[in-house]
Parts: C-alpha cells; sequence; structure tokens
C-alpha cells in the first residue's frame, strides 16, 4: 500500500496529471484565505480521485475474476479507449488555452460538485502514466483479497489526491501560494503545452496500435472536437449557450470515431539483430544453454519504459557492453493484449510494466529497479 500511495504520488508530476494539479492551485490562490473552502474543496477533489481508482480496480479484478488474463492499465490496450483519451485530453488542452469555458451549475460548484470532477478527471489523465513502485504494488493487489486489493487502489489515489490535500489544511503552505493576478491566464495557457504533447503522444499511441489509419482517425476526431468547442467558446462570449449541442455532437463524433478504427494492427517489422521477441520457450532454451539473458517488458502508451528505453537500453554503450558478453536482450511488448506476456508477468508478481529482469548463466533472475541508467545495465556483464 506504501508503494502504491507513492506512486501515486509521483504521479502528480506527470505531463499528464501535473496541469489539472496546477489548476486546482490556482483556484486555491483565487479564492484566498478561506481555510473551510479549501478544505471542503479538497475533500471533494480526494473522493473523485480515490473512487474514480476504485473503480478502475474493481473493474479490473473482475474481468480477471470472470476469466479474462488483463493487467493494470489494460483499457491503454484497446484502441477505442486511447481514441476517447485522446479526445478528453483534446478538450482539456482547448479548455486550458482559453478556447472555451466549463461551467457547472452554481448550486453543483458551491457544493465541491467541481473538485469533485476534477478529481475524477484527475485519476482518467493519469490513466496513460505509469509512475515508479506501481508495478509491484499493482501486483501485489493480485495477490491479496477483495479488501487488500482495494486497499492498495486506494492508497494509490490517496497519493495522488495527497498534494492538494496538504494545500488545503496545511494553511502555511497555502499561504504561499501567490496572490490572484493575471499571471493565473497566462499561467493557465502555459499549462496547455504539456498537455497538448500528452494528445501527441496518445494519437502516436493509436499509430502503434492501429497504424497510420488509426493514427488520423484519432487525431481528425481530436481536430474536429477542436474546432466544435472553439465554436462554442464564441457564443459563451456573447452570452449564448450551446453546451448541450456541442455535448451531443462530441459524442457522436467520438463514438464514429471509435467505430472507424481499423480492426486489426499494422504489421509488425521484424525484430532488430539486436534483440529478439519474448518467448517462454526461447528463454527456456537461452537459460538451458548457460546464455546471459536480459529480458524486458515495456508497452507504448508507458511514459516510464519509454524514458529507460532513450536513457539507458537503447544505448550504443550498453549494446556494446552487452554484444561483447553474448548477452540476449529479450523483449516482451504489452502494448496491445497479450495472454502469454500477461501470464509472465503474474508468475513475477507483477501486473503491469515495466518489468527488467536480468537471468546471470545457470542462476535465477534478478528483478531490476524500475528506473535504469546506462551505469547499471554495464555493470552487470563487468
Amino acid at each position: 500500500m506504501l508503494a502504491a500511495f507513492a506512486g501515486g504520488l509521483l504521479l502528480n508530476v506527470m505531463p499528464c496529471v501535473f496541469p489539472i494539479l496546477s489548476l486546482k492551485a490556482i483556484h486555491l490562490a483565487r479564492a484566498g484565505g478561506d481555510g473551510h473552502a479549501a478544505r471542503r474543496e479538497a475533500l471533494a477533489y480526494t473522493a473523485g480521485v480515490v473512487l474514480a481508482v476504485l473503480a478502475l480496480g474493481a473493474v479490473m479484478l473482475a474481468l480477471r475474476a470472470a476469466g479474462n488474463e488483463i493487467g493494470w492499465a489494460f483499457q491503454l490496450q484497446e484502441p477505442a479507449t486511447v481514441v476517447l483519451l485522446l479526445a478528453l485530453v483534446a478538450a482539456i488542452t482547448a479548455n486550458l488555452a482559453g478556447m472555451f469555458e466549463f461551467t457547472l451549475p452554481v448550486r453543483v460548484e458551491a457544493g465541491g460538485g467541481g473538485a469533485f470532477m476534477t478529481g475524477l478527471l484527475a485519476a482518467v489523465a493519469a490513466t496513460p502514466c505509469t509512475a515508479p513502485f506501481m508495478a509491484a504494488a499493482m501486483g501485489a493487489a493480485l495477490l491479496l483479497p477483495l479488501a487488500g486489493a482495494l486497499a492498495i487502489f486506494a492508497g494509490l489515489g490517496l497519493g495522488l489526491a495527497l498534494p492538494f490535500l496538504l494545500l488545503a489544511y496545511v494553511p502555511a503552505l497555502r499561504s504561499r501560494l501567490p496572490r490572484p493576478g493575471t499571471w493565473m491566464g497566462r499561467l493557465q495557457k502555459i499549462l496547455a503545452i504539456p498537455m497538448f504533447l500528452t494528445a501527441l503522444g496518445l494519437a502516436w499511441l493509436l499509430g502503434q496500435q492501429r497504424g497510420v489509419a488509426g493514427m488520423t482517425i484519432g487525431l481528425g476526431a481530436a481536430l474536429i472536437l477542436a474546432l466544435l468547442l472553439w465554436w462554442l467558446g464564441t457564443r459563451q462570449h456573447r452570452g449564448k449557450g450551446g453546451g448541450l449541442v456541442a455535448g451531443l455532437a462530441a459524442l457522436a463524433l467520438l463514438a464514429g470515431a471509435a467505430t472507424a478504427l481499423p480492426s486489426t494492427a499494422p504489421a509488425v517489422a521484424a525484430n532488430s539483430a539486436a534483440s529478439v521477441a519474448f518467448a517462454v520457450g526461447k528463454l527456456d532454451a537461452l537459460r538451458a544453454a548457460n546464455k546471459p539473458v536480459f529480458l524486458y517488458f515495456t508497452a507504448d502508451w508507458c511514459l516510464t519504459c519509454k524514458a529507460n528505453e532513450a536513457a539507458a537500453i537503447d544505448r550504443e554503450d550498453v549494446r556494446a557492453a552487452f554484444a561483447k558478453a553474448g548477452v540476449t536482450v529479450m523483449v516482451g511488448d504489452w502494448t496491445s493484449a497479450d495472454p502469454a506476456i500477461t501470464r509472465f508477468l503474474e508468475s513475477q508478481g507483477r501486473s503491469g510494466v515495466p518489468l527488467y529482469l536480468w537471468y546471470a548463466p545457470g542462476k535465477d533472475a534478478v528483478v531490476l529497479p524500475q528506473l535504469l541508467t546506462p551505469a547499471t545495465l554495464t555493470g552487470l556483464v563487468r
């Protein structure tokens, strides 16, 4: 539970979550020193975050109980879900950029409904991100009774909500927030940039899952949605409505985009000479021959995985050290659902990626840290 809590806390600095947290901080600064209102908002926000994470965990556990071989972040293996997330992030980007305003009835906003919905949004926006510590915690959740598993998911949600709770319940922190001013509008527009980059990442993921056609459909839907929200914003500036029409049109657009996605993934290029695709039989054969093996599991939607690959794995000095020592690099790609990979991850006590394993000749696997450096990998063969 502590590992899940730490992973949730680290999610706050991910590009898809940080802007939402910053917006809540701006909201607190705008509200001034009203501690009662701040605490009410914080509790509503936390309730939204924890409820969303618990719901996602409960769905995963229910699907597994029904016989499905899935793990944490399973929803990102479905291209239709990625399209919905892409549209959501595009809408958040448009809102931060000032293209339109999302408003709730005054009674709902005053009762904490806005903060609750922001908490739900933060948890949903966090799904493309996987922070360190989370993989082991989510794997443990699969081995526990229902109450213990849900406690781990709740720990993840509490970690995600902690910064806002601290701002609300520690007056000394809240007093350090800048006073309201024109800087708020500028900062809000700046925060649109990481959300835009997250949208680009989701579009790229669609391309990995369903090729150029899938990426084009996703980007086209996001562009049309942005134009629709721009139209709504122009009406809002003139004091007119249109939210219901825009909402219905957006739902129809997303349903059409999800339906139009190609049903099959694009052909996968052959593995490079530097690595081989994961297969249990191949791994067993290499170990029987006393060959050193570096096995890692990744996914295109896993930011931690991609950061490790760029910073440590796909480096010339690491490849040279592995080649000199005769190390076989084996890659398990979990971008799309793969029951064989899911079963292997479970055998290692994990339900998600990344996972890095080192098999020295004649020895059992050593689990490597979730944050890698070139020195960590080259040190394996020294």
